[in-house]
């Protein structure tokens, strides 16, 4: 079979405000926040609380359902606010950082232990939070071994972080990283890059693929649906690209050094460019210092425009993403938009819309819908940006009326919210097609496990 992975179908949405590949490193953030929200299905068991001292790499919270899936202090300070919801439920843990550093030390990894060991090195340090799963797209169970593990290392999503770019000289702690979770799977590691320059093109103990095409060809889904689907009672392991490096990074030194570059985008950006920073960071000392104005009637997004999560002025970076998108807000009203020419926007229809005459042509999008939620017509048109071999109507459909039957049948089992993401975009009924994709998942998870 061939290594190469070639998508058709698709859409790439060129929009204003690509990142320059310059990295600054950005103001130093007093505080940083850690999310349980961030973690979907797990419910924390608080284990620092409110004027506790911490480490980088100390315990924050565990997973009450599995307490050796710990969640680790990005930082150095102390726990200054647990902000609480309904039943007392954890939202945020706030800590305020140590202007010095200070980090727990794990112990340099024999890089030659076996699987278990590795395993335990991994939990135990706080790492295993990166490593998540297909089916249900949630962090991976340790207790169950995985058939493939699959890292996507080339970016397609509208003004995503240039993976290439952000990985330079990182080539080692990638490597660690690759050849400790070799171990964890018997079948293979799968690396989707887009150019023989990747860093990860020259990774040894995984098989590298060669990606072409329109978003979404850098998705993981698209790739693990390409080379070894998902089928029932089948498990298959992904891992964000610069997650690596904190994982290699840690098996290398025994110290859990969370900086992240990230890449700061957006027509709204006066200089889009990469910032070093940690995760969990305040945002708000990258983008209100470049341009973007603090009254301004912007959003600010954690993650690409399509599948990011919006953020307040005092937000902080979501545990996964490496890219804050900030773009105009969409309120405002289009007197008979409906009736006129369509000359700024981009659309797959080609009625009176004209993005097709420019396909190389930079647009600067605003968050408006265009258009009020209605009735889930079929139309034939997500077939055409949606290169996976599912059914992206009818298990959109099953997962609206809960049918867990057919939404196996359908292939729910390989599915994440991202892969709908474009089906979303272009969507004439505005459904909310990555929340019913995750609420399916949510009811396949409670009903199933």
């Amino acid at each position: 079979m061939s290594k190469d992975i070639k998508i058709k179908k698709g859409l790439d949405i060129k929009l204003v405000g690509e990142a320059e590949k310059s990295v600054e490193q950005a103001i130093i953030s007093n505080f940083c926040t850690i999310r349980p929200e961030d973690f979907h299905s797990v419910i924390p068991k608080l284990v620092a609380k409110e004027g506790t001292t911490l480490k980088a790499g100390d315990v924050i919270f565990y997973d009450k359902s599995n307490e050796e899936v710990k969640f680790v202090s990005p930082v150095s300070g102390t726990v200054i606010e647990v902000l609480r919801g309904p039943k007392r439920r954890i939202d945020a843990v706030k800590i305020q950082a140590d202007r010095e550093q200070s980090y727990n030390d794990f112990g340099k990894f024999n890089m030659n232990s076996d699987a278990k060991t590795t395993k335990a090195h991994l939990l135990a340090s706080g790492c295993w939070p990166f490593i998540k799963q297909r089916p249900y797209d949630v962090i991976a169970n340790p207790e169950k071994s995985p058939k493939a593990i699959f890292i996507s290392g080339y970016a397609t999503a509208p003004l995503a972080a240039d993976l290439d770019f952000v990985l330079q000289g990182k080539e080692a702690e990638l490597q660690a990283a690759v050849s400790a979770l070799s171990k964890l799977t018997e079948g293979q590691v799968h690396i989707g890059v887009g150019s023989r320059n990747s860093p990860l093109a020259s990774m040894t103990d995984a098989t590298i693929h060669n990606v072409s095409g329109p978003h979404p060809a850098g998705n993981v889904g698209t790739h693990i649906n390409k080379i070894d689907p998902v089928n029932k009672g089948e498990v298959v392991w992904t891992v964000n690209a610069q997650d690596l490096v904190i994982i290699g990074e840690l098996l290398m030194t025994g110290k859990l050094n969370a900086e992240r570059v990230v890449a700061l985008a957006g027509s709204s950006v006066k200089k889009p460019r990469y910032f070093k920073t940690r995760i969990g960071s305040e945002v708000a000392t990258m983008v209100y210092d470049n341009g973007v104005e603090k009254d301004g009637n912007d959003r600010i997004i954690s993650g690409n425009v399509l599948s990011g999560k919006q953020l307040k002025p005092d937000g902080s970076l979501g545990y996964y993403d490496n890219v804050i998108s900030v773009i105009p807000e969409g309120d405002d009203y289009e007197l008979f938009g409906w009736t006129k020419p369509v000359f700024n926007k981009i659309s797959t229809s080609r009625a009176l819309t004209f993005s097709w005459l420019t396909p190389k042509k930079k647009f600067a999008l605003n968050t408006n819908t265009n258009g009020e939620h209605r009735a889930f017509v079929v139309t034939g048109s997500y077939e055409k940006v949606f290169p996976l071999d599912i059914y992206p109507m009818q298990i959109l459909k099953a997962c609206k009326y809960e049918d867990l039957d057919e939404m196996e049948a359908l292939g729910m089992y390989e599915v994440a919210p991202e892969d709908f993401a474009l089906t979303e975009f272009i969507c004439v009924s505005k459904q909310p097609h990555q929340d019913i994709i995750r609420k399916g998942l949510d009811l396949m998870l409670k009903e199933i496990g």
